[in-house]
């Protein structure tokens, strides 16, 4: 085998500084709850709103805001995912077989009960996520899909990525970032227990 070329960091819980970092806000976050989201949220992204959770009135505002080309293109992207998930979850099929008298055994296949999906900005709509996080758990039958999405800084959200988070299925969408957007998924204390499974792209300390 010939490499043609080594790859880079890939793996950033070999990074300490990177887990220093992340490890105290965690801890931090854990101790504190909300006012410790609350605070990083406006530290690195200037965002502190009364609510994280948008309204559906605010989510609709977004949606209206659009050209809709962005809707007719999301829609045509969301249709062809879903449609191939819908296919995926037709080849996971349920087992049962009896080797011996009385002796049964077998499989199924069962949701987990809530998955957290981070849907990443920065400088950039990355909208794209949703459709690859949100759309899979729902056809597979995720019961509630929580969605988080970082702000435009000090200034809302990206509405072709809350239009797409919407469409895709998401139960609950957050205009929150980073760090904190996860561990509030995770360590949730606002009467919703904490997420199954997060999942999502991001930034090293996302990762």
């Amino acid at each position: 085998m010939r490499i043609v070329k080594q790859g880079g960091h890939r793996l950033f819980t070999q990074d300490p500084e990177t887990v220093r970092v992340v490890s105290e806000m965690l801890s931090d976050i854990e101790k504190h709850g909300l006012d410790a989201v609350r605070k990083y949220s406006r530290r690195f992204d200037d965002w502190a709103p009364e609510r994280f959770e948008l309204s559906e009135r605010q989510i609709q505002a977004a949606v209206a805001a659009l050209d809709p080309q962005v809707i007719e293109d999301t829609d045509f992207c969301q249709n062809n995912v879903r449609s191939f998930a819908q296919a995926q979850l037709r080849t996971l099929l349920p087992l049962e077989v009896e080797i011996l008298p009385g002796v049964t055994l077998g499989h199924r296949h069962i949701p987990v009960h809530s998955v957290g999906s981070y849907i990443p900005g920065g400088r950039y709509p990355m909208f794209g996520s949703a459709q690859m996080s949100i759309i899979p758990a729902k056809v597979a039958g995720v019961k509630t899909v929580v969605a988080c999405t970082p702000p435009v800084k000090g200034a809302g959200s990206f509405p072709a990525t809350i239009n797409a988070m919407k469409k895709a299925g998401a139960d609950r969408i957050f205009v929150l970032g980073g760090v904190p957007a996860l561990a509030h998924m995770a360590c949730r204390r606002d009467a919703v227990r904490p997420v199954d499974i997060l999942c999502g792209a991001g930034n090293k300390f996302g990762a």
